[in-house]
Formats: structure tokens, sequence, C-alpha cells
């Protein structure tokens, strides 16, 4: 084994003898004297430095290291001993020889008091895991400089030494299974020098105390600020708990920690808790932003370390204070490690406003999920609508990108041909097929993760099929109009100007362009999946924008539209906007993010392009038209017809799966229900595999039945 202790330059001391050695490990470990554990042990206790912090904080290192080999210490003197883990056997081993040995004892009493005068604890305490950022950009920006430039030294404090001693994040785990009893016992040996010499628990202590005020102070920044306190009305500004943290901590700083003062320090953390769970109530009515919600974690996670250190102050010595110690510290490590980890914050501090974004879309979603024949058939309808906006769009779209224009007003003239479609499909309370996936997905995860897990199995059996001839209702609509109406046009241009809306090379490379394997349609279809999923989450993004900054209220009360509208139109026109706020974001962000792909994969030199089935096949009813009857039962065209359903396919799979992966994740829906679900799912379509294409006969008794389907 490798010798664990390696001389430094530094040590001035003389390495022991072997005969030295031999005596010790015979003393120490009779039933096994060559152990490696006894004699590298003795090698450190004779190398404990006197000299400057540093030398002492290597020593520290070293000893960790020898604590931590894998190899256990136990049976060394009675063959009876009970089997523990090597560290714990380690621990036991270190108690028994510094209770035999008394210039050994001594001197590590010394380390163990120079290194705890020399290295302050209130960052450790009070910062490490609490990051003292005002906001989200600004924590991730200062998280980036920390991970990409090098450290600073600062042996001064304990927040370096703990990530000295424990590098790596799984440290924590081990950390944590250390026996408080016996960490007790060794705090017990050397944790009481001699006077002069600083008491190395009144030095923690100190810092414990300064961490709990400075603790009070940043949290009654964060609780006091003005969007926290109005999503709190039910707490009045004087009555406020994080008024009382300061002179709470004040107290227990006076009175070093009285029982009665950690008891009432706790009941004031409990109603800061409260007030925090009282403004993420309101978060669903008022809004959320990044900042906001990273601001609520904040105040989380600083009322709990507060707890943390309350515990541990009021906890009596011994075996009880270091159970508390230990659960602080490895939590401190924990958190530490997460500190340098922008994605760690990333996933933390977004989560909860992605959920917020994915209800808002799943409150949209409920409208596209029909009931009933009347709900069906009115949707197939309201399909057919957007597959004739569809068709325009389609023709005009041909039209702009045969012009000779620079890609940037290409790129702008395409995009807003395809938003100005998706609102008109709006505004006319229209529905396209390829919208739903995103925002059904979301009241689908909604249903999964509320209610016991019986309820929720029930309501997604029922749900299940609804979303499913819903979708297949709206296919119906919009591909059973487009084509139609592309046909049309195509005919009626060519019988005004004579010659196809399509020239023949135009219209042969249209249908060769979406052939499912010798171009890239397949994949440009998951591309446009994804954009349709994105177009969702925009569209909850803006609502929530238009929520969290009151523009409604700010449009009701503006007295130029008072003046102009008067109050009532005013006040409704707010209550429109609020209402159409989404499907807005939505639409216009989805016409021009289709529009960017092909712009995109020209300035990088790759051949991008989108595929959105109704387009696609709007586009190839205009194609067939203009090369004539006989080539639409070609094999190319034919080809391109299965392009064209595999699109569909691929359109609705990914936008569906990013949407319902993204929602249940907002909602902490478990994975392991993944399979029951899918279980009860497929026996409930071998048992009525009619649910899932037609609606009932009969109405059913539902609050997610609608008499018409909603604007898109």
């Amino acid at each position: 084994m490798t010798d664990p202790t390696p001389v430094h330059p530094a040590a001035t001391k003389p390495q022991p003898s072997a005969r030295e050695v031999d005596a010790f490990c015979m003393q120490y470990a009779p039933r096994a004297p060559g152990h490696s554990a006894v004699r590298d042990l003795y090698r450190l206790l004779c190398d404990v430095p006197e000299g400057p912090l540093e030398q002492r904080l290597q020593w520290v290192e070293r000893w960790m290291q020898w604590l931590r080999e894998r190899i256990p210490a136990h049976g060394l003197v009675d063959a009876a001993e009970p089997e523990i883990s090597p560290a714990d056997s380690r621990l036991a081993l270190l108690v028994r020889v510094l209770e035999g040995e008394p210039a050994m004892r001594a001197a590590v009493t010394r380390l163990v008091a120079a290194v705890c005068e020399g290295c302050r604890g209130l960052t450790l305490f009070a910062q490490v895991g609490l990051p003292a950022g005002q906001g989200f950009f600004a924590e991730a920006s200062d998280r980036f400089a920390r991970t990409v430039l090098p450290a600073v030294p600062e042996p001064g404090k304990l927040s370096e030494l703990l990530l000295r001693l424990f590098p790596h994040p799984d440290d924590a785990k081990w950390l944590a299974r250390l026996p408080p009893a016996r960490l007790a016992q060794l705090a017990a040996l050397v944790g009481e020098p001699k006077p002069p010499e600083p008491a190395p628990a009144a030095r923690v202590r100190a810092d414990l105390m300064d961490a709990l005020l400075l603790l009070a102070v940043q949290l009654a920044a964060l609780g006091m600020a003005e969007d926290v306190r109005d999503r709190s009305p039910e707490t009045a500004f004087r009555a406020s708990p994080f008024l009382r943290l300061r002179m709470l901590c004040d107290s227990v700083l006076a009175r070093d920690g009285a029982p009665d003062t950690l008891r009432d320090l706790s009941t004031c953390v409990a109603d800061c808790r409260q007030v925090v769970a009282s403004v993420s109530r309101h978060l669903e009515d008022r809004g959320v932003s990044v900042d906001l919600v990273y601001r609520l974690e904040r105040i989380r996670r600083g009322l709990k370390r507060m707890e943390a250190i309350a515990r541990v102050l009021g906890s009596p010595r011994g075996e009880a204070r270091w159970r508390e110690a230990m659960t602080l510290v490895s939590d401190l490590l924990r958190r530490a490690h997460e500190d340098r980890s922008v994605v760690e914050l990333v996933k933390r501090n977004v989560r909860m406003l992605a959920r917020k974004i994915i209800e808002r879309a799943g409150h949209s979603g409920e409208h596209y999920i029909t009931s009933t024949r009347e709900g069906f058939h009115a949707m197939v309808h309201s399909a057919a609508g957007g597959g004739l906006v569809t068709a325009v769009a389609v023709a005009n779209k041909t039209f702009l990108s045969g012009l000779l224009l620079a890609p940037f007003f290409t790129f702008m003239a395409v995009g807003l041909n395809y938003a100005a479609a998706f609102l008109l499909i709006q505004l006319l309370g229209f529905t396209l097929a390829t919208k739903q996936p995103s925002v059904t997905a979301a009241t689908l995860a909604g249903a999964v993760g509320e209610g016991a897990r019986g309820e929720r199995l029930a309501s997604l059996v029922e749900l299940i099929p609804r979303i499913t001839r819903s979708q297949l209702a709206a296919f119906a609509g919009n591909l059973g109009v487009v084509a139609p109406t592309a046909v049309v046009f195509a005919l009626g241009y060519q019988f005004l100007t004579g010659h196809g809306f399509m020239s023949p090379a135009k219209a042969q490379a249209t249908v060769a362009s979406l052939h499912p394997w010798k171009s890239g349609t397949l994949l440009f279809a998951a591309m446009t999946g994804v954009m349709l999923w994105m177009s969702s989450v925009a569209g909850g993004w803006l609502e929530n924008f238009v929520v969290y900054r009151r523009l409604p209220e700010a449009l009701a009360h503006h007295p130029m539209l008072r003046r102009l509208l008067g109050e009532e139109r005013a006040r409704r026109l707010a209550d429109g906007f609020q209402h159409a706020a989404s499907g807005l974001g939505a639409n216009v962000a989805l016409g021009f993010l289709l529009a960017l792909g092909p712009v995109v994969g020209r300035f990088f030199g790759l051949t991008l392009d989108v595929r959105h089935v109704t387009f696609v096949l709007g586009s190839l009813a205009l194609a067939g038209t203009s090369l004539g009857a006989d080539v639409v039962l070609q094999p190319a065209f034919l080809w391109a017809l299965a392009g064209m359903v595999l699109t569909g396919a691929i359109n609705f799979g990914v936008s569906f799966s990013l949407a319902l992966g993204v929602a249940a994740r907002a909602r902490d829906v478990p994975s392991r229900e993944a399979l029951p679900f899918l279980r009860a799912v497929l026996t409930h379509l071998a048992r009525d595999p009619r649910s899932f294409v037609l609606p009932p006969k009969e109405p059913e008794n539902d609050v997610l039945r609608v008499s018409a389907p909603p604007a898109n």
C-alpha cells in the first residue's frame, strides 16, 4: 500500500525509526502489528506541525486521507470486536492512541485550536449554498466566472478548508455517515486546550451566532422587497415576521443561545415560511419572474439554514450536538459543490417558472379536448376553417419564396405571412391541428400530477381517448380542406393567367424535396415539432409576462383609451388582450420560427428547412395541379404523400413528447408511474378502441366538455 503521509518540505521533525514504529504497532495493534493503518497513523502523529497555518492545514489534509482509506482497522486488539465501517474503525483507533499518548494528544489539541482560531466560519455557515446575489442572472454570471477563472486561495476560511478536504460531490454522503458518538469522543480529547489557547468550540459557536445574525439581515431585506409584499397581502407591513428576525437574533446573541430565545427564533422562522408560502400561492394570479422565484428559493434555504444552526446551538454537548453538526456540515458540503454549477442553478430556479408557464398552456389545452359528439363535430368544422386559411398562406409562401429578396427580407416576409395566417386562424376561432399537442400535453400532465394515484389513473384513462380523437378531428378538418382549396386556387390561377402557379421545375423540386428517404423531410419534421413546442412555451411566457406586469389593468385604466373607447370598452379590451396573450405569443413565435429555419441553414451553409404537415399537403396540392393528374399517380408523388403522412406523425410526436416531458417534470410527476399509466391506457384501448377515434354516442358529464373549440 502507498504511504499516504509523504514528508512535506515544511516538516522539520525527524521521522520515527523502524524500531519505534514496531513498538507502537505492538502496543496498539498486537493482533496485526504490520497493519498499514497503525503504521501510517504513528508517522502522522509524529509529524504534527507547529508552524504557519498553511502547514497545519496540509497536515489536516493528510489526516483526512488516512481516515478515508478503505482498509478497516478493527480487530487489532480483540478478535471479538464487532465489524464496523472503515472510517469508524480508524476513528476508534485514533481515539485509543490519543488516550494512551498524552504528548501526541497535546500536539493535536494545539493544532486543532490553531486551525479553528485561524479559520473563520462565517462564510461557511452564512454564505455557502446561499448565494448573496439578489437575482438569478447575476448569480449565474458569477458562477460562470468562478468556473472558468482560477480560484483565489483563501486559507483563512473554513469554507475553503471544507472543499480542500472533500473535493468531490459524493464526499457529502461519506461525511454524513461518520458516527457522531465517535466524533464526540475525539472532540472531548482534543477540543479542550489549556489556557491561554483558544477553545475551538467557543470559536465555532461564535461563528454560528454571527451567521444567524447575518442571515437574519439578508432574509429580512429579501422578504420585505416590494414584489414579495405585493404577493402576501394578508400580512401587514409592521406584522411581517421578517422584521422580527433581526431582533430575535440579537436576543440569541445577547443570551448566548438560551433555549427560550432559540424557541422564539424557531417560531419566527416558521412564520416567515408561511409568508413565503402565501407568496407562492399568489404567483398564479400575479405572474412570476425568474428573479422572483430565485429570491423565494433563497429565502427558503436561508430559513432552513437558520433552523439547522439553531438546532446545533440548542443541542446538549456530546453526541447530540455532533449529530446536528454533522447534518449541517454534510449539507454545507453538498451545497458548496452545487454552488459551482450553473446547470444546477438553472434547474432549481427555472422549475417553478416552467410550471407556471406550462399551467397557462394547460389552461388553453383544456379547450382543445372535446367530450361530446357536438364538440367533436365543432372541432372538425373549426379545423376546416383553419385549413382554408392555411391554403392561402401556402400560396403566399410559395410566391414570396420565388422573389429575389435578400435573406433578411425573405425571412421577414415569410415570417409575417405565417404569423398573419396563424393570427387570423385565432381571430376567426379556427383550429390548427399541429398547435394542439403542446397545450394538450400540459393538460395531460396536470391530470397525471394531481390527486391520489387511483384518481390519476382514472383521469388519465378518460383523458387520453379525448385527446386522441380531438387531435384526429383537427387533422381531418385541416387536411380535408387545405388540399381541395389549394387545387381550386391553382386551377383558378391557371385559368386566369394561362400558366401554372408553379413552374414544372419548381413543382418537381417540391415533390422531390418531400421524399421520406431521399431528402431531409423526417429530420425537418422533427425540427418543426420542436418549433411547435417552443411556440407554446413562448405563448405561456407572454401570458405570464402580461400578468406579472399587470398590463390588462394598465390598459383598462389608461386615460387615452378611456377617452377614446370609454371605461367599459377599455375594460373589455384589456380582458380580451389578457385572454388572447397566450395565442398571440404562440402564433407570432411559431410564424417567425418557421421562417427562421431556412435562413439559419443558409447562414451556416446547411440545407435546413421546415416541414409542417398542413403546409406540406398544401404545397403538394399546388405542385400536383401544376404537373397534371397523371403525375399524381407516379411513385415519386406517392412517396411525397407518404412523407406528408410521416411529417404529421413526427410533428405531433415530437411536440407532444417535449411538452409532456417538460410539464411532467415541472409538476414533479414521478417517472416510475409511467408504466402503470401506459398499461391502463393500453387496456382501455383494447377494450374500447372506438373511443380513441370517434366521440361517444351519449354526452359525457365532465368538466372538459365544450360546445365548440376556442380560437387557436
